[in-house]
């Protein structure tokens, strides 16, 4: 039998993902379907938008969420694609408490849950 193909870990050893800085970050959905525009949605002018299904309202909702869920963090830039997102996540320097801070991987992880509600 045939065994699928491993997924290489891009994550960089002994970085901490915590640290103030820019993290370009793609989201892809189960199986990369197309679940987030709605089905046969085409972009219809350049630089417009298409319909977002139900999930990729949500999608967007809880995106704009995550600005005020964390002090410390700011979505820059984000785009839901049919069966991915793209985001650029800002994290900044916290107020001195380490607590505080939020890793990449905690925001995501926080993110797909409120997703999956």
């Amino acid at each position: 039998m045939d065994e699928l193909p491993r997924r290489k870990n891009i994550r960089l050893k002994n970085y901490d993902y915590s640290q103030a800085g820019y993290y370009f970050i793609t989201i892809c959905s189960k199986d990369k379907k197309s679940l987030f525009w709605e089905v046969g949605a085409t972009c219809g002018r350049q630089f417009e938008r298409p319909p977002l299904s139900n999930i990729g309202e949500i999608i967007d909702l809880e995106i704009n969420k995550i600005n005020s869920i964390y002090e410390n963090v700011e979505i820059n830039k984000y785009v839901i694609m049919p069966n991915h997102i793209h985001m650029i996540i800002i994290l900044y320097n916290g107020n001195g408490r380490s607590k505080t801070v939020p890793t990449i991987s905690r925001i995501i992880q926080q993110f797909k849950g409120s997703i999956s509600k």
